[in-house]
């Protein structure tokens, strides 16, 4: 993949198309590097983001994944299923991300999935929510977004 400072979707592309750019690995999303996440899934107003858990890089001194973490893979997949949903030349921005944590991850959680669709997309703001599933698709935490949208 190409760093973003290397390649960008173009600007003149709708939100679907820019994000099919990271799908097809042309482009990669420098957080998802940085995180390890690995799968992206794409429809439009859903955003699905793969990750699995390192004890290495991804633990708190209790000896779970870090509540950061998690909170980064909810609003991955919550602002990018709004930025599925952009006009060409429109851009967005998170206003708020309020997060509810419902079991811990830990080695035995297994490779993460979060999905994140949009609830309401109006013509300046978007409401959208991701839910994090552990392997055994039990429900780990839950998301909602507002995003405020401009041209």
């Amino acid at each position: 993949m190409t760093s973003t400072d290397d390649a960008a979707a173009p600007a003149e592309l709708d939100g679907y198309a820019q994000l099919q750019f990271v799908v097809d690995g042309i482009i990669e999303v420098p957080i998802g590097t940085t995180l390890g996440m690995d799968g992206f899934d794409l429809e439009r107003g859903s955003v699905t983001v793969w990750l699995t858990p390192d004890k290495a890089r991804h633990w708190n001194p209790i000896g779970v994944m870090h509540g950061g973490v998690i909170s980064t893979l909810l609003d991955t997949a919550a602002a990018c299923s709004v930025h599925s949903t952009l006009a060409a030349g429109e851009g967005y921005t998170s206003l708020d991300l309020n997060v509810k944590f419902l079991r811990a991850v830990t080695e035995e959680s297994g490779r993460l999935k979060c999905v994140g669709s949009v609830v309401q997309r109006g013509r300046r703001t978007a409401l959208a929510q991701a839910h994090l599933y552990d392997a055994s698709d039990r429900l780990v935490a839950h998301a909602t977004s507002t995003c405020m949208i401009f041209a």
